[in-house]
C-alpha cells in the first residue's frame, strides 16, 4: 500500500536526519579500529582548513577529512617537545606522574618507565592487533622498545630524523653533512646538533635494518607497512591500533616544486617546508584510502601534531598560525616548540569516522592529545586500569554526539624554555590562560629570551587576545577572580601528583654503548639493509 505524501515526507526526513549524523549508540556493534597519525612539529596554521584566508593548498586530503569529519581547533599537545609528548599520549598522564619530563637522546639507556600503562598493552590484552610507524622516542633498548610496550609490530626510527647520519641529509639549519664526510671522533656539528657518530637507524621489531637509513624512500617504505597492515587485520577480521609518527617536520624531507619557490620564515606556502607538508598530507590521504577500502565505518582517523613548530629552523619551520606569543617575542627568542605560549602546544587536529562522527563539524573545546588514551579506550569498550591516576578526559560525546565541553583546566607542563622541565607553571581554564612562568625558545636567527617568574601571574584572555600581547591588569576584577580560580585548581592538581603513589621515575642516564649499532666494526655503524 503507497505511503501518504505526509507520511512519505516524515520518512524522508527521518532517512535525512541518520545519514547526516548516524547511529547515537556510543559504541559500535564490534570493536572499532584505530589510527593515530602523530605529525612532528606541525604548526597549528600547516593546516590549510585552520587558515582558509591564506588560500595554501599543502594539505588537501586533511582539508577533506576535517570535511568529512571534525576539526577542532583548540586541540593541545600534552608538552612542547617530543618525548613528553608522546609518552603523555600513550599514558593519558602529565610527564610528572608518567615520569617523562624532558627527551631521551641516542645515548640514553632507559625510556618511558616500565611501571606506566601503555595505549597498545591495553588493546592488546582486549585482542587488537597493534602496530606502529615511524618515530618511537621513549626508549630503544631491551624492554623499552615498541615491541616491548604493547606494539606487535614496529617499523620506525627509534628517535628523532636529525639525531643520526645519513648519506643524503634532509634540508637542515645549518646543514648537517652525509655520514662519509666526518671522522669517526666528530659528535655533533656545535653550531646545529647534527649527530654523526652513528648513522640514523631503521628499526623493524627489535632489529635494525638498515643503518644509515635512506630519508629519502622512508616515506615509501612507511607507506607500504602501512597498508599491509591495514589489509592484514582486514583479512583476519582483527581489530588493529596503527600509530603512526611522522617526523617530516622535524627535518624536512621533500624537495621543493621549484628551486627558486619563494619562502617565508613564517608562513611557509612554498619551498621546501610546503613540500615536505604536503608528502605527509599525501601519506594521511593514501592510509584513509585503505581504512575506507577495508573496513570504512568502523575505523577512527585522529590526527593531530607532538608540539608546535622549530622555529629557530627559519624558512625549514612551520605556521604558528595567530598564536604569536606577542608578550614574549616583542621582549626576545622564540615562541613556539619548548615554550607554553600557544604556538607551542596548539596544534592541528581533525578526526573521522565515517557515519559516527558528523561531517564538516568543528569544536572548540579544550582538548590534549592525552585525552586520546581515555577517549580510545572508551570507544574499544576497554576499562582504565584503577591503580593509578589519570589526566586525559573521555572526548567521546564531543567526537560523536558534537558536546563543546572540555578541560575545565588543562596544564601546560614546563618543556626547555623556562623553569624546571615537567612542571606545571602554565594553566589554561577556559578563555583564560595564566603564566607562573614565561621563557623564549630560540628564534630564528639565534635570539633568545630571558626567564621571567611571575608572582601574581600574567593571565591572558586568549578570546580577545589570541596572540597574547597584553595580560589583564591585576587590579581588575576579572583577573582577581580568575586568578584566585586557577591558584585554587593549581595547588589541588599539585597536591594530588605529591600524594599520588603511581608517580613513576624516569631514569636519563646515558652511555655510550646504549646507542643502536648494527655493526661496531664500521664507520658509523654501517651495515647494508637486511631483507
Amino acid at each position: 500500500m503507497a505511503l501518504p505524501p505526509a507520511a512519505m515526507l516524515l520518512f524522508g526526513l527521518l532517512l535525512h536526519t541518520v545519514s547526516q549524523h548516524g547511529p547515537t549508540a556510543d559504541k559500535p556493534k564490534e570493536k572499532p579500529n584505530f589510527i593515530i597519525i602523530l605529525a612532528d612539529d606541525i604548526g597549528w596554521g600547516d593546516l590549510d582548513a585552520n587558515q582558509l584566508e591564506e588560500r595554501a593548498n599543502n594539505t588537501p586530503y586533511l582539508n577533506l577529512m576535517a570535511l568529512q569529519g571534525l576539526r577542532m581547533t583548540d586541540f593541545h599537545s600534552p608538552a612542547s617537545t617530543c618525548s613528553p609528548s608522546r609518552a603523555a599520549i600513550l599514558t593519558g598522564r602529565y610527564g610528572l606522574r608518567n615520569g617523562v619530563t624532558h627527551n631521551f637522546g641516542v645515548k640514553s639507556l632507559a625510556g618511558l618507565p616500565l611501571s606506566e600503562v601503555t595505549l597498545p598493552q591495553l588493546l592488546h590484552k582486549a585482542g587488537y592487533h597493534t602496530a606502529m610507524i615511524g618515530k618511537w622516542h621513549l626508549g630503544h633498548n631491551g624492554l623499552y622498545s615498541p615491541t616491548n610496550r604493547g606494539f606487535d609490530y614496529y617499523l620506525g626510527i627509534p628517535f628523532s630524523n636529525d639525531m643520526g647520519c645519513t648519506d643524503i641529509p634532509g634540508y637542515n639549519l645549518p646543514q648537517c653533512l652525509p655520514c662519509d664526510s666526518h671522522g669517526p671522533q666528530v659528535i655533533r656539528n656545535i653550531h646545529g646538533g647534527c649527530y654523526s657518530r652513528i648513522g640514523l637507524p631503521l628499526i623493524e621489531n627489535s632489529t635494525i635494518v638498515e643503518q644509515p637509513l635512506d630519508l629519502w624512500t622512508l616515506t615509501e617504505q612507511y607507506k607500504s607497512a602501512a597498508l599491509r597492515i591495514i589489509h592484514n587485520a582486514s583479512e583476519r577480521g582483527q581489530p588493529y591500533l596503527l600509530y603512526i609518527a611522522l617526523a617530516h617536520m622535524h627535518v624536512p624531507l621533500a624537495p621543493p616544486l621549484s628551486p627558486d619557490a619563494p619562502t617565508t620564515d613564517n608562513h611557509p606556502n612554498s619551498g621546501v617546508y610546503a613540500a615536505s607538508l604536503r608528502e605527509l598530507d599525501s601519506l594521511v590521504g593514501a592510509i584513509k584510502n585503505a581504512s575506507e577500502a577495508t573496513d570504512r565505518d568502523n575505523t577512527l582517523i585522529w590526527f593531530t601534531g607532538d608540539n608546535g613548530p622549530w622555529e629557530q629552523k627559519c624558512q625549514y619551520a612551520g605556521s604558528v598560525g595567530p598564536f604569536r606569543g606577542k608578550w614574549q617575542t616583542s621582549k626576545g627568542g622564540g615562541s613556539a616548540k619548548q615554550t607554553t605560549w600557544e604556538g607551542g602546544h596548539r596544534v592541528p587536529t581533525v578526526a573521522y569516522w565515517p557515519g559516527r562522527i558528523p561531517a564538516n563539524t568543528t569544536s572548540s573545546s579544550l582538548l590534549s592529545g592525552m585525552d586520546i588514551f581515555p577517549t580510545v579506550l572508551s570507544l574499544a569498550g576497554v576499562t582504565l586500569p584503577s591503580d593509578r591516576r589519570y589526566d586525559g578526559i573521555d572526548a567521546t560525546n564531543i567526537l560523536l554526539h558534537g558536546e563543546q565541553l572540555g578541560h575545565e583546566f588543562l596544564f601546560h607542563p614546563n618543556s626547555g624554555a623556562a623553569g624546571r622541565f615537567g612542571d606545571l607553571q602554565t594553566v589554561r581554564s577556559g578563555r583564560h590562560k595564566a603564566f607562573y612562568i614565561t621563557g623564549a625558545a630560540e628564534a630564528c636567527g639565534g635570539e633568545t629570551g630571558k626567564q621571567q617568574v611571575h608572582d601574581p601571574p600574567l593571565i591572558f584572555d586568549l578570546e580577545r587576545d589570541e596572540a597574547e600581547e597584553t595580560p589583564l591588569d591585576v587590579k581588575t576584577t576579572e583577573y582577581q577572580v580568575v586568578a584566585e580560580r586557577i591558584a585554587r585548581r593549581r595547588e589541588k592538581l599539585l597536591w594530588d601528583i605529591a600524594t599520588d603513589k603511581s608517580v613513576s621515575i624516569a631514569d636519563y642516564r646515558t652511555d655510550e654503548s646504549a646507542a643502536p649499532c648494527c655493526d661496531l666494526t664500521q664507520t658509523v655503524c654501517r651495515c647494508p639493509r637486511l631483507g
